[in-house]
């Protein structure tokens, strides 16, 4: 079982979403992550939204004109999904055997995605990923490096673990913010946004 199962259970989409729509009802920005991976884009790209959860990201990266799919493991998340846009393509799957058959111009993997996946999947995770990636594509993952931007009490990897599955998947990185506003990131920081192409 994956780590974010551990966590919220089955049936946690409803409440996920929920907590969502309530900040952006508040004001608050929900929509930094697609806002920074829209920057990335040409127009009428193809997405991949790794872990999409309740579907924000791609949903809103859908409205601005690209074209998306969103994947995850998480049924009641999808469902929520399924029933907020028809204009995403969502599957059901597993990040660590996923098979599309299909590249992508951007994969993105937000919302801690990566800590969470289940113990010893991730190396594999990101083997898949990478395997999505159009020649000219990027891997944009962002995810927290301590209890303080985790759900988790620490974090199971550090950013050099996660380089490493990187490399060993042909990819190198380009760039790494502090967050999906742009901010450029410090060694120490306690959240990053790591942006990885192709070796080649």
């Amino acid at each position: 079982m994956n780590r974010w199962r551990d966590l919220a259970g089955d049936s946690s989409g409803e409440g996920y979403a929920q907590r969502f729509a309530d900040l952006a009802e508040s004001g608050a920005d929900v929509h930094g992550e697609a806002r920074l991976i829209a920057g990335l884009l040409t127009p009428g790209s193809r997405v991949l939204d790794a872990g999409c959860g309740a579907g924000r990201v791609a949903i809103e990266l859908s409205r601005r004109g690209h074209s998306c799919v969103g994947v995850d493991v998480d049924d009641s998340m999808l469902a929520v999904a399924r029933r907020q846009s028809s204009e995403v393509d969502w599957v059901a799957a597993d990040l660590a055997s996923l098979e599309l058959s299909e590249q992508f111009d951007l994969v993105v993997a937000a919302g801690n995605v990566v800590p969470l996946l289940a113990s010893g999947t991730e190396a594999a995770t990101v083997r898949r990923l990478a395997a999505h990636l159009a020649p000219h594509g990027v891997l944009v993952a962002g995810f927290g490096l301590d209890a303080a931007h985790l759900p988790l009490r620490s974090a199971p990897f550090g950013l050099s673990e996660y380089d490493g599955w990187c490399t060993d998947a042909g990819l190198v990185l380009q760039r790494r913010l502090a967050d999906w506003g742009g901010a450029a990131y410090r060694p120490g920081g306690g959240y990053a946004v790591s942006l990885h192409r192709h070796a080649s």
